[in-house]
This record gives C-alpha cells, sequence and structure tokens, in this order.
C-alpha cells in the first residue's frame, strides 16, 4: 500500500506565485523516503497541504489511501508532522505537552501516558518530563516535538528538517531512534533536510523538487551510481610545497599536509596512490571531501536548463 499519494497536485499564491506545477508522487507504506530540493522549491508548501495547513489549489493527496479533502479526520490520525518551528506552549511541563497531544487524537489517558512514557523513554527525555519546556536546550525541543508528533503512533510520520541546529550527538542519537521506529514500528518517513549526509545515510528512496516541480524520483542507490565525479581528501604525512604532477586527474592543496582530488566517472583511485607513491608522497588516510548526495545534488539544481537530466544520463556509458 501507498502511504502518501499525490496527483496533479498545485499551489498557486495571490500574486500568482505557482509553487507546485501538477506534482506527481508516491511513498511506499514502509519506506525512508528523502524529499529534497534548494529554498524556494516547493517542499514546505507540498508538507503544508499534506498536513492540511495549506490550502491547495487544485490536485488529490491521500494518506494510506484516505482522501485529505473527503475523510480529513480519519486521514489526519494517520499522520504525524515535525516542522521547523517550536508547536508547543513552552511554559507547559514536557511530559503534559506530549499527553495532551495524546488527548487530541482521542487516546483514553492510560493510552496516552502508556505512549507518552514509550516515546520520551526512547528520545532520552523521559527525566526531563516534569521540567517546563523553556528550560530546555534547542536539541531536547526538538527531541519533544518527535515525541509529540509520534504519541498517537502515526503510520506516517513527517519530518521538516528535523535536526537544524542541534549538535552532532544529537543528530546521531535521533538518526539511530528514527531508523529503530522505521524498522521495527513500521512507520513511514518522509525527510526534508539540508543536510545531505543525513538523506543518503538514512533514505532508501529520494525525490528532489525544484522550481515546483519533480525533477528527480528514484532509489537512493540508483541515483548515486550517476555520480559523474567524486571529490577526496587525501591526509599526508609531510607538507608539500607544489601539487604533485598525477596525468588526468584534478588536483589542488587545501593546505601543505592536504591533497584534494577529483576523480571521474571511469579513472581509478589506484593511480592516483600510485602516483603518489612514485613521488615518495606518503598517504596517511583518504576521506570524501563533499558527500556523494551533495554533489549530485548541487550538479543536479545548477545544470542548464538545455543540458540533459540525470533521468537521461543513466544511460550514458562509463568511459
Amino acid at each position: 500500500m501507498e502511504a502518501l499519494t499525490i496527483r496533479n497536485l498545485r499551489k498557486t499564491y495571490e500574486g500568482g506565485l505557482e509553487a507546485l506545477k501538477g506534482i506527481n508522487l508516491n511513498v511506499q507504506e514502509g519506506d525512508f523516503f528523502a524529499l529534497l530540493g534548494p529554498n524556494g522549491a516547493g517542499k514546505t508548501t507540498t508538507i503544508g497541504i499534506i498536513s492540511s495547513l495549506v490550502t491547495k489549489t487544485s490536485g488529490e493527496v491521500k494518506i494510506l489511501g484516505i482522501d485529505i479533502d473527503k475523510e480529513h479526520s480519519l486521514a489526519k490520525r494517520q499522520l504525524g508532522v515535525v516542522g521547523q518551528e517550536i508547536n508547543f506552549n513552552q511554559f507547559e511541563k514536557v511530559g503534559q505537552i506530549i499527553r495532551n497531544q495524546a488527548g487530541y487524537h482521542g487516546l483514553n489517558f492510560a493510552q496516552a501516558k502508556e505512549n507518552a512514557e514509550y516515546f520520551m523513554k526512547k528520545l532520552n527525555i523521559w527525566d526531563r518530563r516534569n521540567e517546563k519546556a523553556r528550560t530546555l536546550s534547542g536539541g531536547m525541543k526538538r527531541r519533544v516535538m518527535v515525541a509529540k508528533a509520534l504519541v498517537n503512533r502515526p503510520k506516517l510520520l513527517i519530518l521538516d528538517e528535523p535536526t537544524a541546529g542541534v549538535d552532532i550527538e544529537l543528530r546521531r542519537s535521533l538518526w539511530d531512534f528514527l531508523i529503530e521506529i522505521n524498522r521495527e514500528l513500521s512507520t513511514t518517513i518522509i525527510l526534508t533536510t539540508h543536510y545531505l549526509e543525513e538523506a543518503e545515510r538514512l533514505c532508501r528512496n529520494i525525490a528532489i523538487i525544484d522550481k515546483g516541480d519533480i525533477i528527480e524520483n528514484t532509489g537512493m542507490q540508483e541515483l548515486l551510481t550517476r555520480l559523474e565525479k567524486e571529490t577526496f581528501a587525501f591526509d599526508l604525512e609531510s607538507p608539500l610545497e607544489k601539487i604533485p604532477s598525477i596525468s588526468n586527474f584534478e588536483i589542488k592543496l587545501k593546505d601543505p599536509k592536504t591533497l584534494i582530488v577529483t576523480v571521474k566517472r571511469g579513472q581509478q583511485l589506484n593511480e592516483v596512490f600510485h602516483s603518489l607513491s612514485n613521488e615518495g608522497v606518503q598517504v596517511l588516510s583518504m576521506r570524501n571531501e563533499t558527500g556523494r548526495l551533495e554533489e549530485l545534488f548541487v550538479n543536479l539544481i545548477e545544470s542548464d536548463p538545455d543540458k540533459p537530466s540525470l533521468s537521461n544520463k543513466s544511460s550514458r556509458e562509463t568511459e
């Protein structure tokens, strides 16, 4: 079954701004799905329509097969949304915020208490349940928002920039939690994020929206196979005074002990290691300088409209 079905969805704001131009999108139940795009692409408008915060101009949206217009209340019970802005009374206690949200969905007191305790413990905010939310850090407030969205155990969870402004430790613990509920509770998750490393690590499928149109909709791994080049950073044992000469590779020095090498499709990293070894350059370690998805994303969004899209490149033979 499809957790989310969007058909010919359009949104035109007053003044004529066409935010969505008839997009179509299917997200399968149990998926971990990335919806990416630059600022102003239409992501927030799409989420707003799904969550009934924005009125669509035309089109159809179904959650678990339930039309959001025809059976609004039933559809909304299947959905949890974590937005970018804090959406609770910060003068209330953490536990009260989450239990009250369960009540809004019609859960009785015992079920609300049980669910709230379960998700507060999973998100490591159980010890803060009797504290007023305003005393929490930004990362902890994000966790409260996630628990609040999940307390009625929705089948579909939408996360709009869930780790924005969160430190690395909290971000990674939230990643682990999302992976767990996706696997163990079969919660379908749709993620929007500016941290492309996050999308690459978490999501199995991806759609990219730009200027109100879906320009890519495919599997994450399938998309990454289309990468035309990757950029690597080589950490060196000793500082270099000049850039080594390696034929057919783009090379630059980031600093005297860090060499940046761009490897195009069809080229082999072994050639770089062999050439550096011949010149007496010792490599301590190597890492991706830029995330693979980030490179693809930037290339796709910044490509000229007259150039073939990634969809047309997928059949190109490797060199």
